[in-house]
């Protein structure tokens, strides 16, 4: 039977047929054994040693590719296949300062964003256990010394900006209402200093100090913005904040092992500066929230001082 026939008769094209033909005139049997479709030559595949510095760079900066392409030169789609590759889990399994993994992701397909500056932002309060004098049990986790008892807890304050996701903090002693209201006025005074004049809605949760604080409350009405709650034991639709709240917990709170809470404390003002001017964002293309805002403006150090996804949200 001729080729066209039998390609015909099989349900393949005439080169399928030509190539098997061929292959068992040069080789008999052996020659119809399955091979790799793997190509003889890969001139653009990436080097082994382009692998061991991102796999370096990873272990180091422990960052996420949108991070270390910039830093390794190697784009973000072919970092994520190098660390797939040599099986490194993603960085919401793993121990922010260890690297070890510790817990599965949780992810969430529902996002939405507002269409400009300052239309909503996002409020809330991080509890961190203060460091005490020598460092704490993150310093000293594998000796056999034992340590004392917690001397206490920092909040930190956050605000961030649904559209651009500019972000500030500061460390302040308790969450009273009237310590919540004050760092929400200096909190504003720093975005208008960025370039965010206007502050239409304010989001929280439902602590105490943010559903029944009168100074809150005022504070919100100073500002001429409608103060809007989440809905109870739903913490995904004030996810722009408890976001930040992990980015900050893993690259400044934990990023590194401190030996006092002071010293944890100084470090905060250069890394926030950081993360609004510098830091790549996924959900921003790659670009740091002060792209958002126009015109951009760089940040200087934080002017005011500090004080002692699942579901859509129409806020």
């Amino acid at each position: 039977m001729r080729p066209p026939h039998i390609a015909a008769a099989m349900g393949v094209s005439r080169q399928c047929v030509y190539k098997w033909i061929g292959r068992y005139a040069a080789e008999g049997e052996t020659g119809l054994a399955d091979r790799s479709s793997r190509p003889h030559t890969m001139p653009t595949k990436t080097t082994a040693w382009a692998e061991e510095r991102v796999v370096a760079a990873r272990r180091q900066h422990r960052a996420g590719p949108a991070v270390l392409a910039p830093l390794t030169g190697v784009p973000a789609r072919t970092i994520s296949r190098i660390l797939t590759r040599h099986q490194i889990p993603p960085l919401d399994r793993c121990d922010p300062l260890t690297g070890d993994v510790i817990r599965s992701s949780k992810v969430t397909a529902v996002r939405y964003e507002r269409a400009r500056p300052g239309e909503l932002v996002h409020v809330d309060v991080k509890k961190l256990g203060k460091i005490p004098d020598g460092g704490g049990w993150r310093a000293h986790r594998r000796s056999e010394q034992v340590r004392g008892r917690g001397i206490g807890y920092d909040y930190v304050h956050s605000m961030v900006d649904d559209h651009s996701r500019l972000a500030y903090s500061e460390v302040l002693p308790n969450e009273q209402g009237s310590t919540c209201a004050g760092f929400l006025i200096r909190a504003a005074a720093y975005f208008a200093d960025q370039g965010i004049t206007r502050i239409e809605r304010v989001i929280t949760d439902n602590a105490f100090a943010y559903r029944k604080s009168t100074a809150f409350h005022q504070a919100c009405v100073k500002l001429g913005a409608v103060q809007k709650f989440i809905k109870p034991h739903c913490p995904w639709q004030n996810g722009k904040v408890e976001r930040f709240n992990r980015t900050l917990a893993t690259e400044w709170a934990y990023r590194q092992v401190f030996t006092n809470n002071n010293e944890r404390q100084a470090a905060l003002a250069p890394w926030l500066k950081y993360y609004n001017t510098e830091r790549s964002h996924s959900a921003l293309g790659g670009h740091p929230p002060t792209n958002r805002l126009s015109p951009t403006k760089w940040l200087s150090t934080p002017s005011p001082s500090p004080g002692p996804r699942r579901g859509a949200l129409r806020a």
